[in-house]
């Protein structure tokens, strides 16, 4: 198999049997390895690590785009569009409470794609978005 270049990227979490229930159940992430106070996850091959973590008290910050206010911090995953469309019917499926319910953002413009915004149990802000054409991924 050729060396792929993979990210790592851990996310606070304040409870990780909800943590499990969420990206285990609802997005149907394969665990990893893990202890009392971590759990790793295969994001689409990718290491993603839910750690314990106490609530830091923070508020949310948010930056307008395409008319909404996309939460920051976020991380999100870029999906095809067919696996877009399965992970928001899943999502929409299981009740999930949306920050942006799955649109297109950018409609027409370079850069259109489709994305959605929720929060994990712990708060953290994820997307998801897809584009119709990958080589717009990094359009101006």
């Amino acid at each position: 198999m050729p060396n792929i270049p993979r990210f790592h990227l851990a996310m606070p979490v304040d409870d990780l049997d909800a943590a499990r229930r969420f990206y285990g159940e609802t997005l149907g992430l394969e665990q990893g390895r893990s202890s009392d106070t971590w759990v790793d996850w295969n994001l689409h091959g990718h290491q993603f690590v839910t750690h314990l973590a106490p609530k830091s008290g923070a508020g949310r910050v948010s930056n307008p785009v395409d008319g909404h206010d996309v939460p920051v911090p976020h991380f999100g995953l870029v999906l095809t569009v067919p696996e877009f469309q399965v992970l928001a019917e899943k999502l929409q499926g299981a009740g999930t409470k949306f920050v942006i319910e799955p649109y297109v953002r950018f409609k027409g413009e370079p850069g259109e794609q489709w994305t959605m915004f929720l929060l994990d149990p712990a708060g953290n802000a994820l997307e998801f978005k897809a584009f119709a054409d990958d080589s717009q991924v990094f359009a101006v």
